[in-house]
């Protein structure tokens, strides 16, 4: 979780776009990111795939007034709201956009090919229709605040009884990463998105961190099976309570009606 998913990027910064604070070529190069190329296909209008700046301002030609993101899991639709062409698509993702304004959603394809290290990755944003209905399961941000502070004390105190909390060279430079992470954090949401939603993602990152040392520290004195258990248990709502958190930060543009100029 401490890479920011593409979907949140995407609504983020064609939020900003939409609203009028950043150009089309700053928003498509902060979608794109480290990757080599984003294309969008399937756009009403387009016989084949189109460039961002292309696509962003078709969507808005369209009548699309904001983006959301969905971050769903098996057993969890979270921000999801049908068909099941779509939802299933999503799901294979683990994320999609879904255009608020217009029934189109987002899901993206992954390609990636090269050595480690010199990985060239390009994204395919296939559209496709979406039904206009509540999305599934997004918090407020005033409650996945109060989530998020919960979760974290809890995890906190199963995995520090688990000894498995973090430490040694993996939990460091994970530790490092995400300090990293958080010195341009503010810079994940794009401009104009309001300091709580900054906040609560910047929150969901500090739990991603702790869920992300848990697992890759190994067993530590979880020796166990059924330590292991406890742990996986302790973990799962953890997770479930940090995705909430991004979709409800990710997507304070569309539930707040409109992103601060």
């Amino acid at each position: 979780m401490l890479v920011e998913p593409r979907s949140g990027l995407l609504a983020a910064w064609g939020n900003a776009l939409l609203a009028g604070l950043v150009s089309p070529d700053e928003a498509a190069l902060a979608i794109v990111g480290e990757d080599a190329v984003h294309r969008v296909d399937g756009l009403p209008g387009e016989v084949g795939p189109v460039g961002l700046t292309l696509a962003l301002g078709r969507l808005r030609g369209l009548g699309a007034t904001g983006f959301r993101v969905a971050l769903p899991v098996p057993g969890h639709p979270l921000g999801l709201s049908g068909p099941p062409d779509f939802n299933a698509r999503a799901l294979e993702a683990e994320e999609a956009v879904v255009a608020y304004g217009v029934p189109y959603g987002l899901v993206p394809e992954v390609t990636e090919a090269g050595p480690a290290g010199d990985v060239h990755v390009e994204v395919v944003w296939r559209v496709l229709p979406v039904r206009e209905a509540p999305p599934a399961d997004v918090p407020s941000l005033g409650e996945a605040e109060r989530e998020l502070a919960e979760a974290l004390r809890d995890a906190t105190a199963v995995l520090s009884r688990l000894d498995v909390a973090g430490s040694g060279p993996v939990a460091e430079a994970a530790v490092d990463a995400y300090r990293a992470r958080a010195e341009r954090g503010r810079e994940v949401l794009a401009p104009g998105y309001p300091p709580r939603a900054v906040r609560v993602l910047e929150m969901a990152q500090r739990v991603g961190l702790l869920v992300s040392v848990a697992y890759e520290n190994g067993h530590g004195g979880a020796v166990s099976a059924s330590e292991i258990a406890a742990r996986g248990e302790a973990l799962r709502p953890v997770e479930r309570v940090a995705r909430r958190a991004q979709v409800a930060a990710y997507n304070a543009y569309v539930e707040g009606g409109e992103v601060r100029r």
